[in-house]
């Protein structure tokens, strides 16, 4: 290590000083109270903003009436933990918002578009002196936020972090009210994204001199040979108290099992009351740790603030050092190798939930995508919770993080500039979209100057990366892009434009996956669902076999930088091409519930080094005996030899990146497929008509989790035959019962047409229903907060019933 202090560090350590802090974060999710107003009435809307005197007239007057008010009485509210999403309880209606997933929800509904939260949260008299801020990590949307009657602001968009600083309005020694009115009556997105306080809510107390939040920008610069470390140490610095004061920094460089391995502070220096101080720092760090996708080391910085001999602020920053590059030639750069980008796009809502996903389900998700060889995340369209982006820290996916809306006025660059902020010490983050499809201004001059406008602020804030655009078809606002975004492929485009662009870096986007319904062979639109598209020929591969026409393109041009799906998971809302009854998209590379589907296993094949054999359809197509079928296979074997109830259809050579078809004729019995490597067998695979349901099996994603009212076990139901085969077809009605420390959190199926209640209400928690889609269905477990053993007891007619067993550790 180079420009280290030790002497100073181990002079506070020998002080006592280094482990004392006034920083201190209080996670505010649980138990507010909740209730609909009105968006159409004031009166109705619980009287707010009638008064005489209103919020926005006198500060907290007493003459307010509505829920921001202390003596409003809201004792007939329910009670609700945060995250909440309360879209999720609402019913569907075929007048209803398509792209919200036919939800009544929106300006049609003004008595289901507005909802209000409180919470009383009790502050010490000790805390006086403090400087105490307020975090909401994302409301959907149109925030109001008050706290004892006085008014702290607004955010109109459902994605933005804010901060509120309430220091002075609060009752030390005593109890004080926050007020959330949320408004969720406009669309922001054209896909579900529900309503209400769906992310974290925390309370920060700090010192008067503090870290700012997300005041710290850590940064690294790799040598050619990658056994150097520069690492640059950005801090920002407020005095939020009435008198000028002094400040030193200390920064500890920590290894991930937390060992300190450097020090380096600066000198005392004056800090004015009110205002904010920036100071930069280097150190060096020989034959650093890397992250990697496939070794995402973290390291972490430890910031002190100190005034005189006394320690009054510690910020702790979880970073780690790779070089990412995208190359005109040579595609994306990890740490000096190439990679492809394997990603999918990803909107935040699941099954069971809506968008108010529990961190435990956010890494779920993440680790479902990981089994099919996907490396890359795309934040689809919005500014991402912070949770899954330190999920994907720890899981090695790398992350295009996506702004919501483009435009260059204080609005639409404060928003860019808060997500920037936020989260430019992630490491798997690799570049920043600053706008995805704005048709309005993709073939006009207006595009090109917006874009170029954004790219440089981007870059004022964080030289380290690269900035993107997505386009579906417009050429002017790709000219300014760090990295050109493609959406659907575009082929001829993406080859003109290399000729005209030859120094151009580009990715693809979003790229059709040509998904339909889990386990459908054939269309039932009146059902809403949908035979895969990569499986309906049309004289025309602009739809035969989507997903492998994509991969192929990317993969055999290595100038370009890899793909991202359209999209990883189903979503709720935009069903289409369908309409209700479909009430979701169908185009995840796996269902809602994040079940696969068959072409989760083209890319298992091709996006890792595990050896895969799936074959499909299914065996169990009544109603179609006789008819000709196409039999596909997945697989990365060199060759696929194929029996259909005995008949040897033939071997045949796997094209790199293709599939193999065999038409035959339906009749139930057994398919076969075997595998050969070298021209041995290396592997088989035979689905078969099965019989009918006969038992239920119940597996968990974990058989321990932390008994914190938060963690999440992920409950996988089966229905198998007589002979424990999955019966593909079965749809059976499951009673759900648990004991013990855990409640049900929600329920899904997969079901893109899904229209049943999916979220019990807490009289409900323990005994719960949900049907089964094509032999499966999902429970959420969540901890209640007591330390035990839980159990999930599934029973279903007839059908023998079904158990797991949990355990919860304090």
């Amino acid at each position: 290590m180079k420009q280290v202090c030790w002497l100073f560090w181990l002079c506070c350590l020998s002080l006592g000083i280094h482990a004392q802090s006034m920083r201190e974060r209080i996670c505010l999710d649980e138990a507010w109270q909740f209730a609909l107003g009105n968006a159409s009435s004031p009166a109705s809307d619980f009287g707010c903003g009638t008064e005489y005197f209103n919020y926005l007239t006198k500060a907290a007057s007493i003459h307010n009436e509505g829920p921001y008010a202390l003596k409003f009485d809201a004792s007939s509210w329910e009670t609700v933990d945060l995250p909440h999403d309360w879209v999720v309880d609402l019913p569907y209606a075929a007048e209803a918002s398509h792209s919200h997933g036919y939800k009544t929800i929106g300006y049609k509904y003004p008595e289901t578009s507005v909802g209000w939260y409180r919470k009383t949260i009790s502050i010490p008299a000790s805390d006086f002196g403090k400087h105490l801020y307020l975090q909401f990590d994302g409301i959907f949307r149109d925030a109001r936020i008050w706290v004892n009657g006085f008014f702290l602001g607004e955010e109109p968009s459902g994605y933005v972090t804010q901060v509120y600083d309430i220091t002075d309005y609060l009752n030390y020694g005593g109890e004080n009210l926050v007020v959330v009115r949320v408004d969720a009556s406009l669309e922001e997105g054209w896909y579900y994204e529900g309503a209400g306080i769906y992310r974290h809510v925390w309370l920060n107390k700090t010192a008067p001199v503090h870290v700012a939040p997300f005041g710290t920008f850590v940064s690294s610069d790799l040598s050619a040979s990658l056994d150097e470390a520069k690492v640059s140490v950005q801090t920002t610095v407020v005095n939020d108290g009435i008198k000028e004061g002094t400040y030193r920094l200390n920064h500890l460089l920590k290894t991930a099992d937390g060992r300190v391995i450097a020090s380096v502070g600066n000198e005392e220096q004056p800090l004015q009351a009110k205002a904010q101080s920036v100071s930069t720092i280097q150190f060096t760090v020989d034959t650093p740790e890397l992250w990697d996708v496939d070794r995402p080391y973290l390291y972490q910085l430890v910031t002190e603030v100190y005034q005189g001999v006394n320690l009054v602020d510690s910020y702790t920053t979880p970073f780690g050092i790779r070089q990412a590059v995208f190359d005109a030639d040579k595609g994306f750069i990890l740490n000096g190798k190439p990679l492809k980008l394997k990603g999918v796009n990803m909107h935040q809502d699941h099954a069971g939930v809506g968008v108010a996903i529990p961190d435990a389900l956010q890494e779920y998700r993440l680790k479902q995508l990981k089994k099919f060889g996907c490396n890359a995340y795309r934040a689809s369209h919005n500014p991402m919770t912070p949770e899954m982006l330190d999920a994907c820290d720890r899981e090695g996916i790398l992350v295009i993080a996506e702004n919501r809306l483009m435009g260059v006025n204080p609005y639409q660059l404060g928003v860019l500039g808060r997500m920037i902020e936020r989260d430019r010490n992630h490491p798997s983050i690799i570049l920043w979209s600053v706008g995805n499809e704005e048709w309005g201004i993709e073939w006009n001059e207006k595009g090109e100057r917006i874009a170029a406008s954004m790219r440089e602020y981007c870059h004022r804030l964080d030289s380290t990366r690269l900035m993107t655009v997505a386009s579906s078809s417009g050429p002017t606002v790709l000219v300014p892009a760090d990295v050109a975004g493609y959406n659907y492929i575009l082929q001829h485009k993406v080859d003109e434009d290399r000729m005209k662009y030859p120094e151009r870096c580009a990715v693809g986007t979003e790229e059709t996956s040509g998904c339909g319904t889990r386990n459908i062979y054939f269309n039932e639109v009146e059902k809403g669902w949908m035979a895969s598209l990569n499986r309906i020929p049309n004289g025309s591969d602009s739809l035969l076999n989507c997903i492998e026409r994509g991969w192929k393109f990317y993969d055999e041009r290595p100038w370009l930088g890899g793909l991202f799906y359209w999209t990883g998971f189903d979503y709720r809302g935009e069903p289409n091409p369908l309409k209700f009854p479909a009430t979701g998209s169908q185009f995840g590379i796996l269902d809602y519930c994040g079940f696969p589907k068959d072409e989760a296993y083209y890319l298992k094949a091709w996006w890792t080094d595990e050896p895969v054999l799936h074959v499909f359809p299914h065996w169990n197509l009544q109603g179609h005996e006789g008819d000709s079928i196409d039999v596909w296979v997945y697989s990365n074997c060199e060759e696929v030899e194929l029996l259909v109830n005995g008949k040897n259809l033939g071997k045949q050579p796997m094209p790199r990146n293709g599939h193999l078809a065999w038409k035959t004729v339906y009749r139930p019995g057994k398919v076969k497929a075997v595998g050969y490597r070298n021209g041995r067998r290396c592997m088989t695979q035979e689905i078969e008509t099965t019989g009918e349901g006969q038992q239920i099996r119940v597996t968990v994603d974990r058989l321990e989790i932390r008994a914190d009212k938060k963690d999440v076990a992920v409950a996988c139901v089966e229905i198998l035959d007589k002979k424990g085969r999955v019966v593909p077809t079965a749809c059976e009605s499951l009673n759900l019962e648990v004991a013990g420390p855990v409640r049900i959190l929600g329920v899904g199926n997969g079901n893109p047409a899904f229209q049943e209640k999916e979220r019990p209400e807490e009289a409900e928690a323990r005994i719960f229903s949900v049907d089964t889609f094509n032999g499966l269905a999902q429970v959420l477990l969540q901890s209640t907060g007591e330390a035990g053993e839980a159990i999930l007891t599934v029973r279903s007619g007839n059908l023998e019933e079904g158990q797991v067993t949990i355990q919860l550790k304090p």
